[in-house]
């Protein structure tokens, strides 16, 4: 028994060309993690319903675990290792640590990916507005309070507030 054919393919992810070989039928989230070791993406339910792989494509979020990785060769796709601009954090990335909005971490990279697009669509999101963007990402430990309250104070920080948690989201009471 021979090995498929794989497909050569060069890839532009957080900005960088990659070249790899993979078999035509792995998804996006299975080149990323084990061709490019791009591991900040995690393997979730693999059925599309935990938001866990989001990646963005061409800006917009997407399930890398739905998607077939030669459907993405041409286009731009960025992972939780592209949002930092080197070592220096980006303001939602910021919220999430101060607000304690990342427990165990799972879904963290998938709610920042799709996070991260909603304030970039939306500089003054609503709590409704952030509450059905990541309603695809699902998260076991916060119950959500903590990742909605990070979202809606990076938005303020990004519009050049001079925004601070409140005691009540730092603490939990």
């Amino acid at each position: 028994m021979t090995d498929a054919k794989k497909v050569l393919a060069t890839f532009q992810v957080n900005g960088e060309p990659h070249e790899v070989a993979f078999a035509p039928h792995k998804t996006l989230l299975e080149v990323l993690r084990e061709e490019m070791n791009l591991t900040g993406t995690k393997h979730g339910c693999e059925l599309g319903e935990c938001g866990a792989c989001t990646v963005q494509i061409d800006g917009t979020p997407i399930l890398s675990c739905l998607s077939l990785a030669v459907d993405a060769v041409g286009r731009d796709v960025r992972t939780v290792e592209g949002l930092a601009q080197g070592h220096e954090l980006t303001p939602l990335q910021h919220c999430m640590a101060d607000l304690g909005a990342a427990q165990c971490g799972y879904c963290t990279p998938g709610v920042l990916m799709t996070a991260e697009a909603l304030l970039r669509d939306n500089k003054s999101p609503t709590r409704d507005d952030i509450k059905q963007a990541l309603a695809g990402n699902l998260c076991r430990c916060t119950g959500y309070l903590k990742i909605f309250e990070a979202v809606e104070l990076a938005a303020a920080r990004m519009r050049g507030e001079t925004a601070e948690p409140s005691k009540e989201s730092i603490h939990g009471s």
